[in-house]
């Protein structure tokens, strides 16, 4: 699978700005390109709460109709992110369309971010795949992937591949570098983390876009700004795998927790394996 990290800024609460620069993208994409991932909200940037009228669309919005349209002429799946609304509610959305323009996967951030997300989304509360060139792929949005569930939740789903779509800011770009590898490792799959660029609400977006394989090799980062493309080869995952399955040689079903004390009193609180 050929993947272009499509690392880009922002404007904030302006869809029709976002949305021009994403169609440019996607028509100046190599034209061997699967897949082109773009960051969080990549249609309307951080909205506040009030702006949520004027800039929340959903799934049928003129605008996700475009760039369906665009997948389609390009025969390219598309992941991008948008404030949707939905029953009378707010989310911050992923969607991937496939090469056909049809909407694949559609997501809802689960874990909300107190700066950005915190009175203005709800929160999502499912994890699902698709199939995108012959590999499976979940998604998942910036503050998700650094918590181990979000991630062990998609591999559990057999996925081969999960798409981070970020909008990271300073200082805290590196934490979701070593998170991304760590999430890849552990779960042995390939993981794509794209960021968003420039200033927005204050806040500066470093871009640092990663692609890392089942091992936890970096294959590609983009340390200069621009969009960057990486070619995965599914036969990774096998080899990762060869010697060891890390989900099906974990001890994990459920834990169950004993209190004991410590002959000083203290008390200590040990988590068991049942049997």
């Amino acid at each position: 699978m050929n993947i272009l990290l499509a690392q880009l800024p922002i404007a904030d609460a302006q869809v029709e700005i976002n949305l021009s620069n994403m169609l440019s993208m996607i028509r100046n994409a190599p034209l061997d390109t699967d897949l082109i991932v773009f960051p969080e909200t990549t249609l309307s940037g951080f909205p506040t709460r009030e702006e949520i009228g004027t800039t929340g669309l959903m799934t049928r919005s003129k605008p996700i109709r475009l760039i369906q349209e665009a997948a389609r002429k390009s025969n390219t799946a598309i992941a991008f992110g948008f404030c949707e609304q939905a029953d009378g509610r707010a989310y911050n959305t992923a969607l991937l369309v496939d090469g056909s323009g049809r909407i694949a996967l559609k997501y809802r951030k689960t874990h909300l971010w107190p700066d950005t997300d915190w009175g203005v989304f709800e929160a999502g509360s499912q994890y699902a795949v698709c199939e995108i060139a012959s590999l499976r792929v979940g998604m998942l949005i910036c503050y998700d992937i650094e918590f181990p569930e979000t991630a062990r939740a998609l591999a559990l789903l057999d996925a081969d591949l999960i798409l981070v779509l970020d909008g990271n800011m300073d200082p805290y770009g590196p934490v979701h570098r070593r998170a991304v590898i760590t999430r890849a490792t552990e779960n042995q799959c390939f993981a794509v983390l794209v960021n968003r660029i420039g200033e927005g609400r204050g806040l500066s977006f470093p871009g640092e876009s990663i692609a890392v394989d089942p091992f936890g090799n970096v294959l590609v980062e983009s340390t200069d700004g621009h969009p960057v493309g990486v070619t995965l080869d599914r036969r990774r995952i096998e080899e990762s795998r060869k010697s060891y399955r890390y989900l099906r040689d974990r001890r994990a079903a459920p834990l169950g927790v004993e209190r004991t004390s410590s002959e000083d009193g203290v008390a200590n609180t040990v988590s068991v394996i049942p049997g």
